[in-house]
């Protein structure tokens, strides 16, 4: 039982037991957790003021930050523990190495400090007390925004050792036993390695929450209403559910025949047009003459997008080799030279629209005209060009889908990236790598990810205006 098995259990019970007993060939490598080791080594160098160094020596010769420690030690209830304190940064005490102490500490990504800091903070203060002879008060939670390092102290008492024990115990007591259930709150699956494992049998089993739109609280309770896996939901009825969704109100009705239908669809490989209203027939009339996809690439963290692209469409029935791809990199000491070409593209063509996934370009966007002191008149003009292709198939099918992210619709209709398993984090990761080595090779991997989300994105354009003809 160590601090890694803690954290994973905090968050979900069944990747604490598959990451002690799984098969590791179901496992799939994390970028987030990547970025995560990166932008943590970086934040405690800066703290310590690049001193870090590895291992017990490190700790018997004093060096301010130490890292890659390992503790064992005979918990309560003969318990065997292992802690890997992330960092260990030397302060003024009394120590079995002289006049000095370490404080264990961790790396806070966000803005919140959770039970998993804390708990990690908690039980590594345990261990690394007994083995440094010397009682540890507090531990640290280290952060950083604002271009600045914070440090938010947390001191240790009764109350809190007390629910660490008690969850160390649940802990053990999994670990011992047979695999978890898959837990209800399927959005912490999204950045999960164990993800792909959990997915095939949640499908399997016919688990509500693979539903589009249904959460944890919705799944609790279509359950309590005997409604407990997908074959159920797929075959009851509307209107019935309907009278049971009060929740919703005035919507319950409607919310009853989506969540129906998408678990036809799901199950079944159905598609199933939902509006009788004539988005895609707008959509073709407004790409007629010429239209932009776009895309960016993006560090929510650091509030920073780092690359824009651009695919320029004269028409719908373009030979893609035909088709003109820019990207622009938003270096942060350069980024008014950045925004002033976007501007230059986007008025190039004054009237035609442009396409795009999801909300993140558009406010990109209002955030440019913003810095260069467009009036609101002006921010208006240039953002009603703008059409989100998501919020448009969600509005017009349901489609046999977990999801309707880029990749799964896009992927559902036959596209392929260059590059094989990628993602927005991968680009991040990609992005961070660069800054550290200025390595081109993965600028040319970001921008070649990048221009695959245009053209994915065009595909699904594509999709929308050729089956308008379907619709009721």
């Amino acid at each position: 039982m160590n601090t890694i098995y803690l954290k994973s259990f905090i968050r979900c019970k069944r990747k604490a037991w598959l990451d002690f007993k799984g098969n590791k060939s179901y496992e799939v490598w994390s970028p987030h957790k990547a970025i995560y080791k990166i932008k943590q080594y970086q934040i405690f160098s800066e703290l310590c003021n690049g001193e870090i160094y590895t291992g017990l020596k490190a700790c018997e010769r004093g060096s301010q930050g130490v890292i890659g420690l390992k503790i064992k030690g005979n918990f309560f209830q003969n318990i065997n523990a292992e802690i890997h304190p992330q960092l260990l940064l030397k302060t003024k005490g009394i120590s079995k190495w002289g006049s000095y102490k370490y404080l264990p500490a961790v790396y806070r990504l966000g803005h919140k400090t959770t039970k998993e800091h804390l708990f990690d903070l908690t039980f590594s203060s345990i261990l690394l007390g007994t083995f440094q002879e010397s009682k540890i008060e507090k531990g640290l939670v280290i952060s950083s925004y604002g271009n600045k390092v914070n440090v938010e102290e947390v001191y240790f008492n009764k109350k809190l050792i007390n629910k660490v024990l008690n969850v160390l115990l649940s802990l053990h007591e999994s670990l011992e036993g047979f695999i978890p259930e898959i837990t209800h709150d399927r959005k912490k699956c999204t950045i999960c390695s164990w993800q792909n494992f959990c997915d095939k049998e949640a499908k399997e089993n016919g688990y509500l929450t693979d539903i589009d739109g249904i959460g944890s609280k919705t799944a609790s309770l279509l359950k309590t209403n005997g409604i407990s896996n997908t074959q159920k939901l797929a075959s009851y009825n509307e209107k019935e559910l309907g009278d049971k969704l009060s929740i919703f109100n005035e919507q319950k009705h409607e919310k009853a025949s989506k969540f129906i239908k998408q678990a036809q669809a799901y199950i079944y490989g159905e598609t199933f047009c939902i509006s009788n209203n004539n988005y895609s027939d707008d959509l073709l009339e407004k790409t007629a003459s010429g239209f932009y996809v776009f895309d960016i690439e993006s560090n929510p963290d650091d509030k920073h997008d780092f690359l824009y692209g651009f695919l320029k469409v004269n028409n719908l029935l373009q030979k893609k080799e035909e088709l003109i791809y820019e990207p622009i990199l938003n270096l942060k000491n350069n980024k008014e030279e950045s925004y002033r070409q976007i501007i230059k593209i986007l008025f190039s063509q004054k009237e035609w629209p442009v396409l795009h996934y999801g909300e993140t370009e558009k406010i990109a966007i209002i955030n440019i005209a913003k810095n260069l002191n467009f009036s609101f008149e002006e921010i208006d003009s240039l953002t009603s060009r703008f059409i989100d292709l998501h919020t448009l198939i969600r509005k017009s099918w349901i489609l046999p889908l977990k999801n309707y992210g880029l990749k799964t619709v896009s992927n559902w209709l036959g596209f392929e990236w260059v590059q094989k398993n990628v993602s927005g984090s991968k680009a991040l990761y990609w992005w961070i790598q660069y800054q550290i080595t200025e390595n081109e090779i993965f600028l040319k991997k970001i921008i070649q990810y990048n221009k695959d989300d245009c053209l994915a994105t065009l595909k699904i354009a594509e999709y929308l205006t050729k089956n308008q003809s379907k619709k009721n």
